[in-house]
């Protein structure tokens, strides 16, 4: 096995002189890329950052975004990435629970440090410290220890069922593994451009770097605002020239097919794709579906997709396998649903600082060698007598919304802490792209609390993919016969729709809610990125005006998005 380091540094002495980032800061190449990182990963060892240690890196996502991470891990040590339009409780949260060594952060980006300290990159000082720190690469001797496969390479936040959120451990050893798989299959390497989509705080970020910086391709920066799913990333890819892509369904749901990836590759993953999404997208490039929660390195299957059959999560990634299991642990019949068991070598460690709930979760592999684990995904699945995979969903209250990962469980345990709610649920509504969390709620007796209030107190402590679009206050809930809360009433509770054509109308039906006032802001009532979309296209099917997706973001009110459709009459 190799570690990310050895991947790089070789694919460096193979294409040194190829394009490595692209972005509108300019083109860097592999070789300077390389040699900037190794100079900055001298002043993280300077700094205590060695194997199995932390560093917290908040930094726009920019060329200098690679090399810091790069750096960290040349430097021997793991990055934990924190996302600047996370709520500030959050972020104090990770930086307590993780206990990284350092936080790497540019001026642009303020953090609570919860007294880690602090390296400033974009500080004078530190630039010219930097700078006069020699290009070549490092060695173990260089190093605190030597690296190995089995040490950290990242650790990323996901939502927890119980309200905390989990630390997952990865380290290198699947690293080798992932990216022989994505060479034999989606071929990326010296000419290809590779669009860099996921946001840094999710595991997905790092297949993008990956099929990029490990094979020789050129990876894709953009700014948030010209990723948004539709005109903004269409165009984005057009100017780039993007050749491979990895998005979610819901952002492919939104975004015009035509004229991208000729030739090239899309690959989606995050969610389960339709039958009718798959036909479109597959057509004039190769189209692959992917596979692999956050507990392993990104991904643990992948396939083709023909937009005519059945589509699958493909095979398992090159070394790995996927059991399906029965209630007994005993292998599924071909044809037959199980939960689904990864292993392999990209299997993370475990939940850092959680050793019950990684022994709840990785647990021994019966069918691996002495020693082995194997992960319980929560995944339901089947397995084909030809051996291809097919996902089946969630065993749990686990969901993806927009591709993000949410426990319905975590926002409940949030909505229950505020003072005055008795009783809490959490229901996804909607479909593909229209999916929302709703949240519904009984307060104590005579409590004013309303649902935009209760709203706002999630607001404060969670990320944006994981706030609910409404939260609604019941006088109760509804039931099943065994007495427990009927989350099927809740979803098949009809949201009003006024039916309006005006912009408070069309955006009160496609936001699902009641009511949407000239006063409103379309993100407080629950809107995000891709509802962001569907409302500029709604606008442009019935008033012929085109308004930028950008400002609808930058619209105070849904008076301000009406002017701004009066004005292009």
């Amino acid at each position: 096995m190799r570690t990310v380091n050895d991947l790089f540094e070789s694919t460096v002495a193979r294409v040194g002189q190829e394009p490595a980032l692209i972005s509108p800061g300019g083109t860097v190449g592999y070789a300077r890329l390389n040699a900037d990182a190794n100079r900055l990963a001298r002043r993280l060892v300077a700094a205590g950052v060695g194997p199995d240690t932390l560093v917290a890196v908040a930094v726009p996502r920019t060329a200098g975004l690679m090399t810091v991470l790069l750096a960290v891990l040349k430097a021997g040590g793991a990055y934990l990435p924190l996302d600047p339009a996370y709520p500030v409780e959050r972020l104090s949260f990770m930086l307590r629970d993780a206990r990284p060594v350092l936080l790497v952060r540019s001026s642009r980006v303020s953090v609570p440090g919860a007294g880690v300290p602090e390296l400033l990159i974009d500080d004078p000082a530190v630039a010219a410290t930097v700078a006069a720190q020699p290009p070549r690469d490092l060695t173990d001797r260089e190093r605190r220890a030597p690296l190995r496969p089995g040490h950290l390479m990242y650790v990323i936040y996901t939502s927890g069922s119980t309200g905390r959120p989990k630390g997952v451990a990865v380290t290198h050893a699947g690293v080798a593994a992932l990216v022989a798989s994505q060479a034999a299959q989606l071929g990326a390497g010296p000419g290809d451009r590779v669009l860099q989509w996921a946001s840094i705080s999710f595991d997905a970020a790092f297949w993008d770097i990956s099929l990029a910086l490990l094979s020789g391709a050129a990876l894709v920066l953009a700014p948030a605002d010209d990723l948004l799913p539709g005109p903004p990333l269409h165009d984005t890819m057009i100017r780039n020239a993007v050749t491979h892509a990895t998005l979610p369904p819901v952002a492919l749901s939104v975004t015009d097919a035509g004229g991208l990836l000729p030739g090239g590759v899309v690959m989606s993953t995050g969610d389960a794709i339709t039958r009718p999404l798959a036909r479109t997208w597959s057509k004039g490039r190769r189209m692959f579906n992917g596979y692999g929660p956050t507990e392993v390195t990104v991904g643990i299957a992948m396939g083709p997709i023909n937009g005519d059959e059945e589509i699958s999560i493909g095979r398992p990634l090159l070394g790995s396998a996927v059991h399906v299991l029965d209630e007994r642990l005993g292998e599924a019949a071909p044809g037959e649903e199980g939960e689904l068991y990864l292993a392999g070598p990209g299997l993370a460690r475990g939940y850092l600082g959680r050793p019950a709930e990684t022994a709840a979760r990785f647990v021994a592999d019966p069918y691996g060698t002495a020693g082995s684990r194997m992960y319980r995904s929560g995944d339901r699945g089947r397995r084909r007598a030809d051996g291809e995979l097919f996902f089946a969903g969630r065993a749990d209250d686990q969901v993806k919304i927009r591709g993000f990962r949410v426990e319905l469980g975590e926002i409940e345990a949030r909505l229950t802490g505020h003072p005055a709610v008795e009783l809490a649920c959490a229901v996804v509504e909607g479909g593909l792209a229209e999916a929302r969390v709703v949240a519904y709620a009984r307060t104590r007796p005579g409590d004013p609390v309303t649902g935009p209030d209760l709203r706002a107190h999630l607001a404060a402590a969670l990320p944006a993919h994981m706030v609910p679009a409404a939260v609604v206050v019941l006088e109760s809930f509804p039931t099943t016969p065994n007495g427990k809360i009927d989350r099927a009433a809740l979803r098949r509770a009809p949201a009003p729709a006024p039916g309006c054509d005006d912009v408070c109308g069309m955006a009160a039906e496609i936001l699902g809610v009641p009511e949407a006032r000239p006063e409103d802001n379309f993100f407080d009532l629950g809107g995000h990125s891709v509802l962001a979309t569907l409302l500029a296209r709604r606008i442009r099917r019935e008033f012929g005006v085109s308004v930028p997706i950008r400002s609808i973001f930058e619209a105070a009110t849904l008076a301000d998005i009406e002017g701004l459709v009066q004005a292009g009459s």
